[in-house]
């Protein structure tokens, strides 16, 4: 079997996995990777250390906290087992686990599937993406783990997630931009947008605090950005 088929058939599987992992499973399910819901210690419970979503907004915490203080987690957070049998890590639903904390909650509803770490970090990263949980540079570093990790090339990252090569191209062009710019795209002062336009300038830091301070629109930025290219470019 040829690398593209596997990889095809393999982003077929990641897929499906996603779609269900967020919904009930069946009485009387046999299959050998999958466990029924449960209840666990929510201290029993922590999040992955490679889950590619960094940022989570405290508003946001304390109002799903709230709704789950009223009316429980709807939707069960997925985990796998890790080392010592009872300890499990978050695959999907970090942010519920969160606010579970926030609401006082002691136990929390899973899923638990058994996977292995590079399907656990496939599936953490294609589920945040779908989701649109992720912003910018969360998602390019994401694109980014897996190609370094595991061989992904753009094209199976566009067939997996459901978006175009051209869509990942973009986003991983973002990972060229220096700190400081890569820092005010993750804290949401910049759109990806704005970011793109600033790969290939001379002084993306310098432009980017322009951008920002001056609420530009991205078409004008992109305009800013093409100036200050044809001036580096100009004859002295």
């Amino acid at each position: 079997m040829s690398e593209d088929v596997s990889k095809r058939r393999l982003g077929r599987g990641l897929a499906a996995l996603i779609g269900e992992m967020d919904q009930p499973i069946p009485v009387g399910d046999t299959r050998p990777s999958v466990s029924p819901d449960r209840t666990l210690p929510i201290e029993f419970v922590s999040r992955s250390p490679k889950n590619p979503r960094r940022h989570f907004d405290e508003a946001e915490l304390q109002d799903l906290a709230g709704s789950i203080r009223q009316h429980g987690i709807v939707q069960p957070v997925v985990v796998r087992t890790i080392a010592g049998g009872n300890r499990y890590e978050i695959i999907a639903g970090e942010r519920r686990w969160r606010a579970a904390q926030l609401a006082g909650l002691v136990e929390i509803p899973v899923i638990i599937r058994d996977v292995d770490d590079r399907t656990a970090l496939e599936l953490a990263i294609v589920e945040n993406v779908q989701r649109a949980d992720l912003n910018p540079l969360e998602e390019a570093l994401g694109y980014d783990q897996l190609i370094a990790e595991h061989g992904y090339t753009q094209n199976d990252l566009g067939e997996i997630i459901g978006k175009s090569r051209s869509h990942v191209a973009n986003s991983l062009r973002l990972l060229k931009l220096p700190e400081p710019v890569r820092d005010m795209l993750a804290e949401g002062s910049l759109s990806a947008g704005h970011a793109r336009a600033l790969v290939s300038t001379p002084d993306p830091t310098s432009l980017a605090k322009v951008i920002a301070a001056k609420g530009m629109s991205v078409r004008d930025a992109e305009k800013l950005a093409q100036n200050h290219i044809k001036a580096q470019n100009a004859p002295a």
